[in-house]
């Protein structure tokens, strides 16, 4: 309902200056009336509007100056492009969508480590079959046999090894006692070979997951914390991955969650039959505690869905309440009112929220003033040029002026020179000068000689 400040400038650009009796034709009936709201001017929609909205959009690169049908259309696709992407994710830390294939792929790792590791006892098991029961863990067994290799290399030495990777002293001698009365048969160098490179496969695979689950870990803190904080990270991204995405799973109500991950457990309880559910202490309120689990998963989704800075508080005052509740059945103590517990939340949320505001406006004005840096800087690096030309062309001024003035000291130090000769010896002047003077008399003497050897060529031709 409210109109767009572009929107707003060129109505009010476009429009007269008396409004009332204007009647704009507006195609859609919500921004008719959003201008009538804000501007109060009415608008007219309906089937002839349609259609000249229609034309006016079919023929629009014609009605307007240096717009084409390819730039129109380019224009179209951007726009579309950008609203489809506003629709589908507003913050980029808040994507559920890496959460879904996250979880999807820890399932299948689970999967393929399980029977890669599976293969690798059988084959390895050939050779120390021992290893199987001192060792059932599937990653540490693919550890155990790529450290060992052929069992007959087995010593004191690499005990200490063992222990690191099995982390207890009995068991590592439990393994080095095995493999020296095993009964498993001798391997050859390129079997071994093969069985360690496998061996390495799978602990990647193995260090992978880790590494996968840790980031799963990080992303459900940040998209949703308080369902993390309430049921764990896994459940509440297989949670997430069942419903499609965090806004699904907010809109469902707390029966569709309290069966949402429950499929198989409902199908083996319709396969067991009616009769053995339900029973011993701790059994027979299993349907309250889960609904009431559900319910409390609903307010932490919807929590994390809708809040501006997602906390951890509303999550962790949830888990509260779903322990109280259990203690409640248990030993029949009073649990604390949802009014008083929500307030206690509300107020330590605010309290977070203010704090996580403070430092990303510290993180933003540090941001600010780091750009600012490298703004001074890309402009004094822009002017260092200049003023290296401005230095050059004073520098070869100074160095002009300097010239000029030396030559001015030598000029009158060749002046002061000179009359020391004079003083000196007057006779090597006197010779300077007439050295010159028959070069004179030979030219005056040569050029007679020459004009009487001229005419006497002329006289006899």
């Amino acid at each position: 309902g409210v109109l767009h400040e572009d929107l707003r400038l060129l109505l009010d650009t476009a429009l007269p200056p008396k409004r009332k009796k204007v009647v704009l034709g507006v195609g859609d009936a919500k921004m008719g009336a959003a201008v009538l709201e804000e501007l109060g001017v009415q608008c007219q929609t309906g089937g002839v509007v349609a259609e000249l909205m229609r034309g006016i959009r079919l023929h629009f690169p014609a009605l307007v100056r240096g717009l084409t049908a390819q730039s129109a259309a380019k224009a179209q696709l951007g726009l579309g492009h950008s609203y489809s992407r506003a629709k589908v994710k507003f913050n980029v830390h808040r994507v559920d969508n890496m959460i879904i294939q996250s979880i999807s792929l820890l399932d299948q790792l689970d999967k393929d480590i399980n029977t890669f590791s599976m293969r690798v006892r059988e084959w390895y098991g050939y050779h120390f079959p021992e290893l199987i029961k001192i060792v059932p863990e599937n990653s540490m067994y693919c550890r155990v046999a790529k450290f060992i290799g052929n069992r007959r290399e087995l010593s004191e030495e690499s005990l200490e090894g063992l222990e690191e990777i099995v982390m207890d002293s009995a068991k590592a001698q439990a393994i080095l006692e095995a493999s020296r009365s095993s009964m498993g048969m001798d391997i050859s160098p390129l079997d071994l070979i093969n069985i360690e490179s496998f061996s390495r496969r799978v602990i990647s695979l193995s260090d992978y997951r880790k590494g996968l689950q840790e980031y799963l870990r990080s992303k459900m803190s940040q998209v949703a914390p308080s369902l993390s904080a309430l049921i764990g990270e896994v459940v509440g991204a297989r949670l997430i991955s069942h419903a499609g995405s965090l806004t699904n799973l907010a809109k469902y109500p707390a029966s569709t969650v309290q069966i949402l991950g429950a499929e198989k457990a409902l199908f083996r309880y319709r396969r067991r039959g009616r009769g053995d559910g339900g029973r011993g202490p701790r059994l027979k309120n299993k349907g309250r505690i889960s609904r009431y689990l559900a319910n409390k998963c609903t307010i932490a989704s919807r929590i994390d869905c809708f809040s501006e800075v997602p906390t951890s508080v509303f999550g962790d005052k949830l888990r509260e309440q779903v322990e109280e509740r259990l203690a409640f059945y248990e030993t029949g103590e009073p649990p604390r009112k949802n009014l008083e517990v929500m307030k206690e939340a509300v107020v330590e949320a605010n309290e977070v929220v203010a704090e996580v505001k403070r430092r990303q406006e510290k993180k933003e004005k540090k941001r600010k003033k780091r750009e600012k840096r490298r703004l001074e800087a890309l402009a004094a690096a822009a002017e260092e040029p200049e003023e290296n030309s401005v230095m050059e062309t004073e520098e070869n001024d100074v160095g002009a002026k300097k010239k000029k003035k030396k030559k001015k000291q030598q000029q009158p130090e060749e002046s002061e020179a000179e009359p020391e000769p004079e003083e000196n010896g007057v006779e090597e002047e006197e010779e300077e000068e007439e050295e010159p003077l028959p070069k004179k008399k030979r030219k005056v003497v040569v050029e007679p000689e020459e004009e009487e050897e001229e005419e006497k060529k002329k006289k006899k031709k």
